[in-house]
């Protein structure tokens, strides 16, 4: 096949975008076109991410290079949106920490063993099949487990001096960028660290990963309310928060306490959402069924309680624990539950983008030496 990117945007010319009455090309929507063997890709970037037109854009795209071109190419269209900013660093330029960060995303949880690294990977992933540049740090120090799940244990990530200071090069997979402890330990050491060692580890991850120009930073905490997240809010300015939590009692009631931590004066970090994870299980062979074995709607009901969006409930089912232990997460998945994942991605991309219309940028949170508690 020896099409042009002319060619393409010409046949593309043919996709009228409804609200503005004009072709998508002319209103320079096209970007990122890529022609291979007998396929292309492109990315078309809509006004907002939650426009009403996705679909009829996607389909009026592969039938327009169906007919100008080649009804056999196989065709491509990741329909998205431009990412708005949602943070501010006031430091100066130079002392900025990633000032090419769009809007680092908080994904967090009361307790342990809820999932919390599971949905942050699969999300991470979800935003990039999206079209974004997506980073993911596993600030989860103690237990790091994001190198396993994404297949990469064992990998060492790149060293690069860049003015004279070495540069850690995030390792790259799924479309993502991401660092974690667990490169620099072997995986069955145990990390016996005080909390100085542990907040160093993680501002390292930040201050010295070669991150560049991303649309979401996302930072796996620890379970609970820790060190770990009073330094990741005075280190940058956390765009926002998503709180991971199972259905039942004991789940909820940390849940509360995660959120409260975020909203409290000091920090004032948006949460922008809940997600229930295990929020019912589904046997492979009875895929209509779902029992309710840590009960149901728990967060859902929270989140009506709290005034906090429902933004995604993820079953409990034994590929999306396979695909975690096998180094290839659900949402890669050409399934029912693959296609969950990506509709958790395009809600939280939804509300990042309503948190930025509505809201100011968050700014890192400071300390005043003469005071007992952090302030905003």
């Amino acid at each position: 096949m020896n099409y042009s990117i002319d060619q393409v945007l010409d046949a593309l010319k043919e996709v009228q975008y409804p609200e503005k009455n004009q072709d998508i090309v002319s209103l320079k929507m096209v970007e990122s076109i890529i022609i291979e063997e007998n396929s292309i890709k492109f990315a078309v970037y809509l006004p907002t991410f939650n426009s009403p037109f996705k679909k009829s854009i996607e389909k009026a795209c592969t039938k327009a290079i169906h007919s100008k071109l080649d009804d056999s190419i196989t065709v491509t269209a990741t329909i998205t949106s431009k990412v708005t900013i949602g943070r501010v660093d006031k430091t100066k330029e130079h002392e900025a920490v990633l000032p090419g960060v769009k809007n680092i995303l908080a994904i967090a949880s009361g307790k342990g063993g809820v999932g919390k690294s599971t949905i942050a990977v699969n999300l991470a992933i979800s935003l990039a099949k999206l079209g974004s540049k997506v980073g993911l740090i596993d600030a989860d120090i103690f237990g790091p487990s994001v190198p396993k799940m994404f297949g990469v244990e064992g990998t060492v990530p790149g060293i690069k001096k860049i003015n004279g200071k070495d540069r850690i090069i995030p390792v790259e997979k799924y479309g993502v960028k991401m660092l974690s402890i667990g490169f620099f330990v072997k995986a069955e050491d145990a990390l016996i660290w005080r909390g100085a060692m542990a907040t160093g580890a993680l501002k390292q991850l930040i201050n010295d990963g070669l991150w560049g120009e991303l649309d979401y930073l996302l930072i796996d905490l620890p379970p609970g309310t820790s060190d770990i997240h009073l330094t990741l809010v005075q280190t940058v300015p956390v765009t926002a928060a998503v709180i991971v939590s199972t259905p039942q009692d004991v789940a909820l009631a940390d849940a509360i306490k995660g959120l409260n931590m975020f909203k409290t004066e000091a920090i004032n970090v948006p949460v922008i959402g809940l997600i229930e994870n295990m929020a019912w299980f589904t046997p492979e062979e009875l895929p209509e069924n779902k029992y309710y074995i840590f009960g149901k709607d728990g967060v859902k009901r929270l989140a009506e309680k709290m005034d906090i969006p429902l933004i995604g409930q993820i079953p409990i089912v034994q590929s999306i624990r396979e695909g975690g232990d096998n180094g290839t997460p659900a949402v890669l998945e050409d399934t029912t539950l693959g296609a969950s994942f990506i509709e958790l991605g395009e809600n939280i991309a939804q509300k990042v983008e309503e948190r930025n219309t509505k809201m100011a940028p968050t700014v890192k949170v400071e300390i005043d030496p003469n005071a007992s508690c952090a302030t905003n």
